[in-house]
């Protein structure tokens, strides 16, 4: 009987790996971790997970600040990973420390000022004997994996190199090269539910729920909840055009006052049909296309993104909307705002995001043991099927900045949303044929 030949593998010089989770939570994220970490030790190679993202990792110092197994990292064994695949949270945490702050062109890579702490994490991974690194993490993480793949290509001939592979993460699903990230499903299901059960209670108390849900750079998690959990009204950064904005210095911007009264026009189109009730739904990164003086003083994070949880925009907007209702009709009408996003970061996985994240998880060793590539993103396309994107082709070669997957407008998904919820330009009566009016 002839003996199966082992295929042949352009990696085998990998016999330590490191993993690091950077960002936000992310539901499925130890389906990724444990998958990646299981192809490697059955391979018999090393698998390092890093504590809590770059925050250790960057303050590296060889005499001062060396990493610790247990402290800093631990070392994978096959017994820490049987049942986590399915669990909640993230099993080697995360943070959102940037590592590349402050570069901003290539130029900057050559400034050992603005590399000090790209270089720190670069001389951790070479003392720990690494050679390869697996990143997830969202477009900011992404761009610090291309930060250390081009820093490493400015080193001399003969210094150490570390493989870069990326998996992407978000439950905004805002990435170019990917169709869907994992944790997407897993928040658009919880929050949804969610939003069910605020439309149960405007229906029992004839009121309107104003809800901001996650999403700060593109909708299709707006979009997602608001399908899926029956709103009457969704608006995102791709919505904000034409009526919905003024100009400010030459630049179009938020205009609160006609957001406030889209919202209006909504509750009386609805009671002109007897619906007395009502939700809408929010994306938080319409917060950000205000005018400077209605977000003056908010505090910004590593990345230097807005804090828009302490805007609080559905609150905000509901109590404009009550006054402004109140205005126009000269009655009044409960109007409430909340935020949702938080309570599904680190939820149950969804089915569809385990197998996902699993897939992206073996991908990495794919990429690096099969394939032997570096400054690659692990992606999947049609059946689960792994493709390997580069990061030249994610991120723009000037600016360094990777770029956004916004929903498009008159594609087929934004018609779903735009299709599904109320129409406000007129009264609209029930007919066969006719679309549902909810």
């Amino acid at each position: 009987m002839s003996v199966p030949q082992r295929p042949n593998r352009k990696g085998d010089h990998i016999k330590r790996v490191g993993i690091v989770f950077s960002g936000g939570p992310a539901p499925a994220a130890n389906a990724v971790i444990s998958s990646a970490a299981i192809s490697f030790l059955e391979d018999d190679r090393e698998v390092i997970g890093f504590f809590h993202g770059y925050s250790n990792l960057q303050d590296y110092h060889p005499v001062s600040h060396r990493l610790l197994p247990d402290e800093h990292y631990r070392i994978f064994e096959e017994k820490d990973l049987s049942g986590l695949r399915n669990s909640r949270g993230i099993v080697i945490g995360t943070a959102r420390a940037n590592p590349g702050k402050g570069i901003d062109k290539p130029a900057d890579l050559d400034d050992p000022a603005k590399t000090v702490r790209l270089r720190n994490v670069y001389s951790a991974l070479v003392d720990l004997e690494i050679d390869a690194l697996i990143s997830i993490g969202g477009d900011d993480t992404l761009k610090t994996a291309n930060f250390l793949h081009e820093y490493q290509k400015r080193l001399p001939k003969d210094a150490r190199r570390v493989q870069v592979v990326h998996l992407p993460k978000t439950i905004d699903n805002d990435y170019r090269g990917i169709d869907f990230t994992f944790g997407f499903f897993t928040a658009v299901d919880v929050m949804a539910k969610e939003l069910q059960n605020l439309r149960a209670d405007a229906i029992a108390t004839s009121s309107y729920f104003v809800v901001e849900t996650m999403g700060r750079k593109a909708g299709w998690l707006s979009y997602g909840v608001a399908i899926a959990g029956e709103a009457n009204l969704v608006i995102a950064v791709e919505d904000v055009t034409g009526s919905l904005t003024i100009d400010v210095n030459g630049e179009p911007k938020l205009s609160l006052d006609a957001l406030v009264d889209r919202v209006v026009d909504l509750i009386i189109a609805r009671e002109k049909r007897a619906k007395h009730y009502g939700t809408v739904v929010l994306a938080e990164g319409i917060a950000e296309m205000l005018p400077e003086q209605q977000i003056q003083g908010l505090p910004r994070d590593e990345h230097g993104h807005l804090s828009l949880g302490r805007l609080d925009l559905g609150k905000f907007v509901a109590t404009l909307a009550t006054k402004r209702y109140e205005q126009r009709t000269g009655r009044k009408k409960k109007v409430t705002g909340l935020q949702l996003g938080y309570e599904s970061r680190c939820a149950p996985p969804h089915a569809f995001d385990v197998m996902l994240g699993s897939q992206l998880g073996i991908g990495a060793y794919r990429a690096l043991v099969e394939e032997n590539l570096d400054g690659f993103l692990v992606s999947v396309e049609k059946q689960l099927d792994l493709l390997y994107v580069p990061f030249k082709d994610l991120v723009n070669p000037q600016t360094l900045k990777t770029e956004v997957r916004l929903i498009r407008p008159g594609s087929d998904y934004h018609r779903l949303a735009r299709f599904l919820e109320t129409r406000t330009d007129k009264f609209v009566e029930w007919s066969p044929g006719r679309r549902h009016e909810r």
